[in-house]
């Protein structure tokens, strides 16, 4: 699909994904008046160049390394540096109310392969997040969708969780207590709890099976990839 094609899409059709409110609440003193104000005297007058690359939203779902039954959906917002990297910010939610839970930066096959052999063990594979379905960009026609993920397969995220809210089954933090935790990929059917996928797919009104056949051609651009068979138990 040609790049001025796919913008024309982009544009013309896509429309907003449902949305997924943050768990919890933050400890704190409502925000007053004088606060409100400066925010957007400050928005308006201030540059905010970083955030303003922010061009993508993806949602997904990861685990723990160091503990698998710790399940999360993230809601990734990335900034595509180059071909060969991007770099996301992970919400527990997409409305208003979203906490930043962690960061994740995204390499090519290519930037993996020069990565020296101690590093590449924090790094998960993407492509049966991509090929399963699971892996998906609210919003977007999914033509344009199929098009923005076959630039994904065969790379990899390195991801760090810093507050533990967004979890599956569990109550969150009040606050980003403790050290983060290495995020890992599910890379095998039954790893991601069903129910999580449904509760997705309802609120966002997405088909994670409908997808998983539509990219099955995904398959013969798929190459072996480290990292498959780190230790995710299968959860409930």
């Amino acid at each position: 699909m040609r790049p001025v094609m796919l913008a024309l899409i982009l544009l013309s059709t896509a429309c907003g994904g449902g949305n997924t409110r943050a768990q919890g609440t933050v400890p704190g003193a409502d925000r007053t008046a004088t606060t409100a104000a400066l925010e957007t005297g400050a928005s308006v007058l201030q540059a905010k160049a970083p955030v303003d690359q922010i061009s993508m939203y993806l949602n997904g779902f990861h685990a723990a390394k160091d503990d698998p039954s710790m399940v999360m959906e993230s809601d990734h917002y990335c900034n595509q540096v180059n071909e060969d990297f991007a770099q996301c910010v992970l919400f527990d939610g997409n409305a208003r109310d979203a906490r930043l839970q962690g960061v994740e930066y995204i390499v090519s096959e290519k930037l993996f392969g020069q990565l020296p052999p101690a590093e590449r063990i924090y790094w998960h594979p993407h492509n049966y997040e991509i090929l399963s379905g699971a892996l998906v960009m609210p919003g977007l026609p999914q033509a344009a969708e199929k098009e923005a993920l076959k630039g994904k397969i065969n790379s990899y995220g390195k991801t760090w969780h810093i507050w533990k809210t967004g979890i599956y089954g569990g109550q969150p933090d009040a606050l980003p207590y403790g050290p983060p935790h290495l995020a890992w990929s599910f890379n095998h059917d039954g790893e991601i709890p069903p129910d999580l996928i449904r509760s997705r797919d309802a609120r966002m009104n997405v088909d994670t099976e409908q997808r998983r056949r539509d990219r099955a051609d995904f398959a013969a651009l798929a190459r072996p990839q480290q990292g498959v068979d780190a230790p995710v138990a299968p959860t409930r």
